[in-house]
C-alpha cells in the first residue's frame, strides 16, 4: 500500500530525510520512531504531497505521489501533529467538510459523519465547538477528520501529544480498530511504550537517517539476554568510564556505557545483578559512589541508546 524508497528531502544544507526507505502493508501499522527533529515529520509531509522531494520515490496505493498526486491523495488519510480543526464550526460541520472535500455526499456523508462521532466518542457533542473541548476531545476529532472518507493509507503524526492518559487509550483503541478495517497506518512518535504497544514493525530515525528497521521483536533482538542497569550518584568523568572498561578487560565482562553523566550512568550487560559488587568497587576506585540503582530488561529505549548514545526524549 505504501512504498517509500529512498527518500531525501533537503534545505539548503540542512538533510530533513536522508535516504529514508520502508513499505507497509494492508492492515499493518508501521512506526517511524525517533526524538523530535529527527525527520518524521518532514517524511510524514513528503508522503503527503505537502513537500516535494528532493529526490526519491513515494508510492501510495500503486500511485506516484510526484506524477499521479491528485489520485494518491483520494487514498490518503492524514492526522497532523498540530491540531487542524475549524475551532467555530460544530464538531460535526468539521466531519462534513472533510467528507465533502472527498467526494462524500447526500446520506452517504451522513450516514458515515455520525458512525465516525460514535467512533471518536462525541456524539453527544456533535453541535458543540471544538474550541470549547478539551485537549483529548480535539485530539479524537482531530482524528475523526482524518478517517471520515476511509483512507486506504492514513498518515499519524504525533497523534497523542498532549492528551490525558484516558484520551490516549481512547486514541490507542481507534487506530487498532482502523487497522482491523485494513487500513495501512504510519505512526510518528518519540514515545517507546506506543511503539511497543501498536507497531508490527518500525524504523528508528535520527538526524534524518534510518538507523534500524524490523519488528520490535527483532530489534529486541538486536540487543541479546542483556540487561541495563542504571547507577545514580556521582561519577567522576572519564575517569569512571575508564575504571569501568578496565573492570570489564579485567573479568572478561561485555559491558557497554550507554551513556556516562556527573550523576549518572548507564551500562547493558549480561547477568548484571552478579557483578554489582565489583562494578560499585570500580566507581569507588576513582572517588565516584553509589546511591541508587535501576536493574530493567532491554527495550527499544535501551537500544536507541545504544546506537545514538543519547535519550530518545533529547
Amino acid at each position: 500500500m505504501l512504498v517509500v524508497d529512498n527518500l531525501v528531502k533537503q534545505y539548503g544544507d540542512l538533510v530533513a530525510a536522508d535516504g529514508i526507505s520502508f513499505k507497509a502493508g494492508k492492515g499493518t501499522i508501521f512506526g517511524l520512531l525517533g526524538p523530535n527533529g529527527a525527520g518524521k515529520s518532514t517524511t510524514i509531509n513528503c508522503i503527503s504531497g505537502l513537500l516535494p522531494p528532493t529526490s526519491g520515490h513515494i508510492s501510495v496505493a500503486g500511485h506516484n505521489i510526484a506524477t499521479d498526486g491528485k489520485a494518491a491523495r483520494r487514498s490518503l488519510g492524514v492526522v497532523p501533529q498540530d491540531i487542524a480543526l475549524y475551532e467555530d464550526l460544530p464538531a460535526i460541520e468539521n466531519l462534513r467538510y472533510w467528507g465533502k472535500a472527498y467526494g462524500l455526499r447526500g446520506q452517504v456523508l451522513e450516514d458515515r459523519v455520525s458512525e465516525v462521532l460514535a467512533h471518536v466518542g462525541l456524539g453527544d457533542r456533535a453541535r458543540d465547538l471544538p474550541k470549547n473541548f478539551s485537549g483529548g476531545m480535539k485530539r479524537r476529532l482531530n482524528f475523526g477528520c482524518g478517517i471520515v472518507h476511509r483512507p486506504e493509507v492514513l498518515l499519524l503524526d504525533e497523534p497523542t501529544v498532549g492528551v490525558d492518559l484516558q484520551s490516549r487509550s481512547k486514541l490507542f483503541d481507534m487506530i487498532e480498530a482502523e487497522r482491523d478495517n485494513g487500513a495501512c497506518i504510519v505512526y510518528t512518535t518519540h514515545y517507546m511504550e506506543e511503539a511497543e504497544r501498536l507497531c508490527d514493525s518500525l524504523a528508528i530515525i535520527d538526524h534524518g537517517k534510518m538507523i534500524a528497521q524490523g519488528t520490535v521483536e527483532e530489534l529486541r533482538a538486536q540487543l541479546g539476554a542483556r540487561d541495563v542497569l542504571q547507577l545514580s550518584g556521582h561519577f567522576p568523568a572519564e575517569s569512571t568510564k575508564n575504571s569501568i572498561e578496565a573492570l570489564g578487560k579485567r573479568s572478561n565482562i561485555d559491558i557497554d556505557i550507554l551513556s556516562e553523566e556527573e550523576d549518572s550512568v548507564t551500562l547493558t550487560m549480561s547477568s548484571a545483578s552478579q557483578y554489582l559488587p565489583a562494578i560499585f568497587q570500580a566507581v569507588s576506585e576513582v572517588g565516584g559512589n553509589v546511591t541508587e540503582t535501576s536493574l530493567r530488561s532491554p527495550n527499544l529505549e535501551t537500544l536507541f541508546l545504544l546506537l545514538t548514545g543519547k535519550e530518545l526524549r533529547e
